[in-house]
């Protein structure tokens, strides 16, 4: 079985993930889901985590894809291996993004990483756990509930971006690199890149997931059509908002954004119930 590549994110963020992806794999085509209607993930429990991860991923397999790209750093880090568990096997994959990034920053450091994401990513440790597999090096990780929001203000270039951009680099102290371990950071680099040192490596890991990509598609023959380089957008939240913060990360305009909601366990196309005034249940 193949078909397009799937990618699954908590929201808006994973666009910027999805961009890499197409720029290296420009005739694949390509399904994302963003789960924006029920983002934050960053400061739920696993459990809850693991919840929604299932949702979305089965959808996503049931849209024909046969490989999933888990683009949220939270997810790959948190609900990975049991994704994988529950729906890989011959015919289908589930591949994260913790490991990419893990194996960039060891290429790029000279001892000392830090690394900035959500609470629940940095409280997984698991991004420590994947670098210190390939070297024996110090990892630094902090976690940065600030900066995902100030994405999706618009507030990038504003002296808000860049206090608190420097407040948190401030809290990984004396390190060579720092790995931008949340799908949003991305759109800060400038405010990164004005705060960090000449001899401190920014790095991002969306290109080093794109390219280990590449190389497992070249491996894995027979997981992804050979496309058109056609893009589905799909989200639990408003498809008008998706469309309009999701042009950002992707740096283009999406499709037309289709809408899914919860219905007995699974998420289905359409609206859900009301979404604006009062609910009684």
């Amino acid at each position: 079985m193949s078909g397009p590549i799937g990618v699954y994110d908590s929201g808006f963020g994973g666009l910027s993930v999805l961009r890499e992806l197409r720029s290296h794999l420009p005739e694949a085509d390509f399904v994302y889901l963003g789960d924006s209607g029920r983002a934050p993930y960053g400061g739920r429990d696993a459990h809850t985590i693991l919840d929604l991860a299932e949702q979305c991923v089965q959808r996503l397999f049931e849209e024909g894809t046969a490989v999933v790209i888990v683009a949220c750093h939270t997810v790959s880090s948190v609900a990975l291996r049991h994704l994988q568990a529950r729906y890989g096997n011959q015919a289908r994959r589930v591949l994260g993004v913790t490991i990419p990034a893990a194996e960039a920053a060891v290429r790029a450091t000279r001892g000392r990483i830090g690394f900035l994401g959500t609470h629940g990513t940095v409280a997984s440790g698991t991004f420590a756990t994947e670098v210190h597999k390939l070297a024996a090096v110090e990892v630094i990780e902090r976690a940065a509930p600030l900066l995902a929001p100030i994405v999706e203000e618009g507030w990038e270039t504003s002296d808000v971006a860049s206090a608190a951009v420097a407040r948190y680099l401030h809290l990984l102290g004396d390190v060579d690199t720092v790995v931008l371990g949340c799908t949003h950071y991305p759109l800060l680099r400038r405010a990164f890149e004005g705060a960090l040192g000449p001899d401190v490596t920014l790095l991002d890991p969306a290109p080093y997931v794109a390219a280990r990509l590449v190389d497992w598609v070249q491996r894995h023959p027979g997981f992804v059509d050979t496309g058109s380089g056609t893009l589905r957008a799909l989200t639990t939240g408003d498809p008008a908002r998706f469309a309009e913060l999701g042009a950002r990360f992707l740096a283009a305009p999406l499709p037309k954004v289709e809408c899914l909601h919860l219905h007995d366990g699974r998420l289905v196309s359409g609206r859900g119930g009301a979404t604006a005034g009062q609910v009684v249940r």
